[in-house]
């Protein structure tokens, strides 16, 4: 099926020229249980206004049939008015009813509406998705985000199904002995794109909590939903928990009431994101509901993910932006809020050391690419605008909010988003309105700071010059916007840490001076910096930059990072020693090194993750392929170590991972796939109680079975042993992710013939087959590599976007090595990719983008192991 196809200047018109008031939605979901159901009745009736009368327009909608259109009770005829994606509309009057009878289509993407039939108990589950805008897969609709209206909809299902909507239900009748209608109270104003429904037998957990408002208490009826499979998992105490405390938290810092009524979660099966915020029925990926032992940074980034989501309801649902060039003014605001919350309810206090090693190393890295953009980024469709929920407007925004509301106070912040709330509610808003309310609650101007941080590209460098004597540094920033390829200088609010050792040979910070850096550089007095073990600039990580440590401080951190008292400043340390090694200013060996010795030190449970993951992709992608299989050998060792002494569930995992690109610890990874015998069910891992218990977990018994097929160490027989004691959703994907990363050119071929082939793989299915394919050496993957730049266009126009992009990005071909005596450019795959840009200049901005990023990602990997040869 195609992607919905719009401009912003075809929005800017049809916004112009009409208003939307309400849509009456009935939906026939009564056949979507039954085995092989494909398609499913929806009409709408959609009342609007039209500025200028005798003018035309036209609905949004991708579906397998249109039966009728009918305008101010006129018939229009099918044939004339519907294209495949657009029902268009002429002779407008002053006020209109359209009225769209159609047949859709089930998604297998997870875009639109969604069904899938659980392989436990052969039931169907329905759920819909729509950002940007996919809501035209299921309904007509006016698709942009500024032509907001009520929505009220009709559901007819199967009687003994769970069906929800935006609204509360207000009626329910029996259409049969089997179906029933369900009728849902209108919405209040919202998008398109947030128009939602569930459907099918969820389990349900139904709960309620008062919330204290300046009008008095205020009640938000709550409910759970999952698959009633994994019913006996959902932790539902544990998630009330956080939803209870953000609605508090968010009542306190906003000042306006929760503004949907009732306030439902559900966590949905071969879901493309972490989760979506409909307003009132908020959708999760169902990896949140966790069927085996989970980790600290699994329950944190559940949670962030929750608070996240609440975030939204205000910021994008109450006040939603224009168009997707201000897609920051939500996922931004969003994305600061999931760590600010969690510090501040006490959840989890060091929240923003996780943000400041996971979410902004994205940012850090999205920001390095070619294809870097500024937070307010030129959005000029849909395509641009589905690629662009990326590291920039995610994490660089969020990290860039943080520096605001160090530079404006906190106080100033909330009273502008307040104040935002208020003026906009329901409304649709630009850059502008917020900068204006921000404008007003601090005093200041902050068009320049905008235009700074916002408006701009790429990342600022940080240094400190150590005096040779005395207490006054020299705080200095650089850098350029890579867009415009002009200086960008940005103001900071900052913090200078001063580390020096203690009797105990800790390193603690001896003081922490505040500095204003607005231009190029600035003097602080800095007392005890010359003889300081550690000068660290963004102590506290408040503003976005990346750090470039003074000679000794560099020493220091390379040499005894653990020593480091304060958790924040070495996750600054680590980042700085990241981004050297991705820029070749670090060999990649060092960094590996440096992790393996002092990475398990690490209180964090994220940041320990982070960092071996980071050191697996050093070892991979930057290293030199003469010293690849040592450096592993020293990276699976120290993770091996750890699970040995601790039975770490966190580092199991990593082992696992680990595992699947080279030989060594073989005793350990058949133990902890369940036995070294070669069946499914022949008793407990042998050793430790602890490494038992981890051999117990069927999560990670699939982690080491992928990474035994890797190895070409368990049959198929053996895979198909573990799939029947695991006859489950994950099972399933899982077992194909182990048979698509057996070597062999045999193994790969089939793996290649399938996702390419057609389109019967789900979203799911599909990223699990292209995870085993990925695993393979440069060699076995040769021969598709001339097929993959041959096929892109065509997998990109016969695919719906989000099929296309994983199919372009997970085939791409995978690790590369350099030869010696030849340069990074001269690399075939490098070539292939760069002529393959240059003669199709015309291809889809949103393809060239993946190709561009692959291509950067090479060069990036070829480029440190040709400084490390």
């Amino acid at each position: 099926m195609p992607s919905p196809h719009l401009s912003r200047d075809e929005a800017a018109a049809r916004s112009a020229l009409i208003t939307v008031d309400a849509y009456d939605v009935h939906l026939d979901l009564t056949g979507a249980a039954r085995d092989g159901a494909t398609t499913f009745g929806t009409s709408s009736t959609v009342s609007f206004g039209c500025a200028t009368p005798g003018a035309a327009t036209f609905l949004d909608f991708i579906g397998a049939s249109v039966e009728e259109v009918t305008l101010n009770g006129r018939d229009l005829a099918v044939a004339d008015v519907v294209d495949g994606q657009r029902i268009h509309l002429s002779d407008l009057a002053e006020r209109n009813t359209v009225v769209v009878r159609a047949t859709g289509l089930y998604s297998r993407s997870g875009e639109g509406l969604h069904r899938f039939v659980d392989p436990a108990d052969g039931r169907a589950y329905l759920y819909t998705q729509n950002e940007p805008a996919d809501c035209c897969r299921w309904i007509p609709v006016f698709e942009q985000p500024d032509l907001k209206a009520r929505f009220t909809l009709h559901v007819d299902a199967p009687a003994d199904w769970e069906v929800r909507g935006n609204g509360v239900e207000i009626g329910t009748a029996d259409t049969s002995s089997r179906t029933s209608v369900r009728h849902f109270a209108a919405t209040e104003p919202i998008s398109t794109y947030l128009v939602a429904i569930l459907a099918g037998p969820y389990h349900r957990v139904d709960d309620e909590h008062t919330v204290t408002t300046a009008d008095g208490p205020l009640a938000v009826p709550l409910a759970l939903f999952c698959r009633a499979s994994l019913a006996e998992h959902l932790d539902a105490d544990r998630i009330a928990e956080v939803t209870r405390a953000g609605l508090d938290h968010y009542q306190e810092r906003f000042a306006v009431p929760y503004p949907f009524g009732k306030y439902d979660q559900a966590f949905v099966p071969e879901y493309n994101l972490g989760a979506m915020e409909n307003p009132g029925l908020v959708t999760f990926t169902e990896a949140f509901v966790f069927r085996t032992e989970a980790t600290e940074i699994q329950y944190q980034g559940r949670a962030n993910v929750i608070m996240h989501e609440m975030a939204h309801m205000w910021f994008g649902d109450l006040v939603t932006m224009r168009w997707w060039d201000d897609l920051w003014l939500k996922e931004s605001f969003a994305d600061f809020m999931g760590s600010a919350s969690l510090v501040d309810t006490g959840l989890y206090p060091s929240a923003w050391v996780t943000f400041a090693n996971r979410r902004k190393a994205w940012a850090y890295v999205q920001d390095a690419l070619p294809t870097t953009h500024p937070i307010v980024a030129d959005i000029v469709d849909l395509d641009a605008a589905k690629q662009n929920f990326d590291g920039i407007t995610y994490a660089k925004g969020a990290s860039v909010l943080k520096q605001l509301v160090a530079f404006v106070g906190r106080d100033a912040f909330d009273a502008a988003a307040r104040a935002y709330f208020r003026e906009h509610a329901w409304g649709n808003t630009t850059l502008a309105d917020f900068l204006a309310a921000l404008s007003e609650a601090s005093g200041r101007d902050m068009g320049a700071w905008a235009g700074a941080w916002l408006q701009t590209s790429g990342i600022s460098t940080l240094f400190v010059e150590r005096p040779s004597s005395g207490d006054t540094v020299r705080v200095s920033q650089s850098g350029s916007d890579p867009v415009t390829g002009e200086t960008a200088l940005r103001p900071h609010a900052l913090v200078v840490g001063v580390y020096r050792e203690r009797a105990d040979g800790r390193l603690e910070a001896a003081a922490r001076i505040q500095a204003e850096l607005v231009d190029a550089t600035v003097d602080v007095a800095v007392p005890g910096a010359a003889d300081a073990a550690l000068l660290l600039p963004n102590d506290g990580d408040l503003t976005y930059a990346t750090v470039a440590l003074d000679p000794v401080s560099l020493a220091t951190v390379l040499e005894r990072i653990e020593d480091v008292d304060d958790e924040m400043a070495r996750t600054v340390c680590w980042s700085a020693l990241w981004a050297m090694t991705r820029t070749a200013a670090l060999p990649a060996e060092r960094f590996v090194r440096t992790v393996a010795r002092a990475g398990a030190a690490e209180t964090d449970d994220g940041v320990r993750q982070m960092l071996f993951s980071q050191a697996l992709t050093a070892v991979l992608r930057y290293t030199p392929p003469a010293r690849r299989s040592d450096l592993l050998e020293v990276l699976l060792d120290a993770l091996a170590e750890q699970v040995r002494g601790s039975g770490s569930l966190t580092f199991a995992r990593l082992f696992a991972v680990a595992a699947a690109h080279g030989a060594g610890q073989e005793e350990l990874l058949t133990a902890l796939a369940g036995t070294g015998a070669d069946a499914a069910d022949s008793g407990p891992a042998p050793g430790s109680a602890a490494l038992a218990s981890l051999a117990d977990n069927q999560d990670l018994r699939w982690s080491m079975m992928v990474a035994l097929a890797a190895r070409d160490a368990v049959s198929e027989d053996r895979i198909a042993a573990e799939l029947a004691r695991d006859e489950t959703a994950d099972g399933r994907r899982q077992a194909l992710t182990a048979r698509s990363a057996r070597p062999g050119a045999s193994v790969k071929q089939r793996v290649w013939d399938s996702v390419t082939g057609d389109d019967a793989l789900s979203n799911e299915l599909l990223s699990a087959s292209l995870r085993g394919f990925a695993l393979t050496d440069a060699a076995t993957a040769e021969p598709f590599v001339e097929p993959y730049f041959a096929s892109v266009i065509g997998w990109w126009e016969s695919r719906s976007i989000e099929m296309a992009s994983r199919l372009v990005r997970g085939l791409f071909p995978p690790v590369q090595d350099l030869t010696p005596g030849t340069t990074p450019e001269d690399h075939p795959v490098a070539v292939l990719a760069g002529r393959w840009l240059e003669t199709h200049p015309e291809a889809p901005g949103a393809l060239r983008r993946i190709i561009i990023e692959e291509r950067d990602g090479l060069l990036r990997a070829l480029q440190a192991q040709a400084a490390a040869s």
